[in-house]
């Protein structure tokens, strides 16, 4: 009798442990993933980069040789994150007068777009100067797990919207390093490489994480490679830290990442502070290293992409402000600013400002995730949608030897352009083996070329594209029906006229279906010319247009599924 009740005591136990863990499977999956990965991978101590130096003395005037070269690309900054386009982001609080500089001395490029809505397809886009679907990189990498990570976020945290996964398909993907750009395309840094630059990578990459296809193998000499995403320390007694309980993605970037970096394909080790300052010094001592000869920066920042970590001093700046996460956003948006102003002065210092191109832009949206309503306004839409909120971003630039101080340039431009545009700048060639979809800015800015960079631009994202013809905009979302998980086929159209409706408020795809077959004619033919994805999509998330993740879903919320 006494053995059955034991053994009735153990089963109830054990099934209240498994209960217990089956619950908060989610939680013990946070805690566990990042210290398995210090097991695998531990993490060194800092350890000081060494820029390899360039000569002691220029070989010419800084004046009289190709233009140095520097591209800074924020992560997920909205339009109206810099006050040069709102006067003042985080209630009106926070200016960016470093990043504003830049279209002072320069350009301001008032309809600048992304590569894309997300992460890697929008990097590409920049590297290669091509539509990233043209080599099958359609989709941001993400690693198997994640999958089966993310469908429990969500299910936590938007129970009222049904997400579609595709875990068949997933397990047969390969390790997400694995995923990344062909080493045949040629990038940026290969051009200017070929004529004698020095290339220099700073922060993520995002483009492949084997060897083949990390930026030393792309065409960089030198990679300071952000191999984790953590600012610091999530304990750390200089950081102030702001989780979104709301979002699965943030949850999952705070299971998944790390404190860490890798210079030139070594260990990791961790960074020597914030990691936007840490960043930005690092940046000071390459462009000190390399002032006597010709060199090309590519600074990845980071910022102001989740997790969202502040350094305790810049938050304090924000004391006003209650909302806790906008506090912290507009305290990482401060110390971005005050790196690029860093970058601006060290080249200042070396007598280099004249005769160097700085471009400043981000590679997608502002991000809805964030739960802040007001960084991509006044347009619809946030990162991973095809809605102005999502690829309409700053996109500045100051070239004082070429381009006039003040200038604004109304015209649509892409990232796609920036890899024209200064692999011409720096002399180098064009390939002529593939199709080069960008195009040089720099006849337009001085006058010497009449007329539109683009009449056409494209993006896809699986089922979810968009065609932009002069000011028509069609965007188009196809969600195969999944029974099994309860999702219906959705075909949805958005018809904006951007010349008389630039935020997207009044859909004209019923008043004009004449126009609409035209511009679905026009992405027939621009998808005709494109190349199967090489991994295919295993996740199709919705995405509101009008809200914010934070925010409750009422029944007539309009929202568009997001493939990856």
């Amino acid at each position: 009798m006494k053995l059955r009740y034991g053994l009735l005591v153990a089963v109830v136990l054990l099934a209240a442990f498994a209960a217990i863990g089956y619950w908060y499977r989610l939680e013990l999956v946070v805690f566990a993933l990042p210290r398995v990965q210090d097991w695998r991978d531990p993490i060194a101590a800092n350890r000081p980069v060494e820029w390899q130096p360039g000569p002691e003395q220029a070989g010419t005037p800084p004046g009289d040789r190709p233009p140095n070269v520097i591209v800074i690309l924020a992560d997920d900054l909205g339009y109206n994150d810099i006050s040069l386009t709102n006067g003042g982001a985080a209630d009106g609080s926070l200016e960016t007068p470093n990043i504003d500089s830049i279209a002072a001395n320069g350009v301001v490029f008032t309809n600048g777009y992304a590569g894309n809505a997300v992460c890697s397809p929008s990097r590409a886009a920049l590297m290669t100067g091509r539509y990233s679907t043209r080599f099958g990189l359609e989709f941001t990498p993400i690693f198997r797990v994640g999958v089966r990570l993310f469908e429990w976020m969500e299910q936590r945290t938007r129970p009222a919207l049904r997400t579609r996964f595709d875990h068949d398909v997933a397990s047969e993907m390969p390790a997400m390093p694995v995923l990344g750009m062909p080493a045949s395309e040629v990038t940026l840094a290969e051009t200017l490489k070929a004529v004698g630059y020095r290339t220099l990578h700073i922060g993520k990459w995002h483009l492949g994480g084997l060897a083949g296809s990390r930026p030393q193998d792309q065409g960089f000499d030198e990679s300071l490679y952000m191999s984790g995403g953590l600012y610091l320390p999530a304990d750390s007694p200089d950081v102030v830290n702001a989780k979104l309980p709301w979002s699965g993605i943030d949850q999952m970037v705070w299971a998944s990442t790390r404190y860490s970096t890798s210079f030139n394909g070594g260990d990791t080790f961790e960074p020597d502070g914030y990691l936007t300052d840490y960043y930005t010094d690092e940046a000071v001592k390459a462009i000190d290293a390399n002032r006597n000869r010709p060199f090309f920066l590519y600074l990845a920042h980071w910022a102001v992409h989740n997790p969202l970590q502040a350094s305790g001093e810049d938050v304090e700046e924000f004391a006003h402000i209650e909302d806790h996460t906008l506090r912290v956003y507009a305290a990482m948006i401060r110390s971005l600013d005050r790196g690029v102003g860093r970058v601006l002065e060290a080249l200042d210092r070396n007598r280099l400002t004249d005769n160097t191109l700085v471009i400043f832009t981000s590679d997608n949206g502002g991000a809805g995730y964030a739960g802040l309503k007001d960084i991509n306004r006044p347009y619809r839409g946030w990162k991973l949608t095809l809605f102005e909120g999502g690829v309409h971003v700053p996109f500045l630039a100051q070239w004082p030897k070429r381009i006039e101080r003040g200038t604004r340039y109304d015209e649509p431009v892409s990232h796609m352009d920036i890899f024209s545009t200064v692999t011409k700048a720096g002399g180098g060639s064009i390939p002529d083996d593939r199709a080069i979809d960008g195009v040089d800015l720099m006849p337009y800015l001085d006058g010497t070329k009449a007329g539109r960079p683009h009449e056409t631009l494209f993006w896809r994202q699986g089922h979810h594209q968009v065609v932009r013809q002069r000011g028509l905009k069609l965007i188009v979302s196809e969600l195969p029906a999944r029974p099994d998980v309860g999702i219906d086929a959705t075909r949805q159209r958005w018809l904006f006229d951007l010349n008389e409706d630039p935020t997207e408020q009044r859909d004209l795809s019923r008043e004009r279906p004449d126009e609409v077959a035209m511009l679905e004619g026009l992405l027939a033919d621009h998808n005709a010319d494109q190349v199967t994805p090489m991994w295919p999509n295993v996740v199709d998330s919705p995405q509101f247009v009008d809200k914010t993740e934070r925010e409750e879903y009422v029944e007539g919320d309009e929202y568009v599924y997001w493939p990856n």
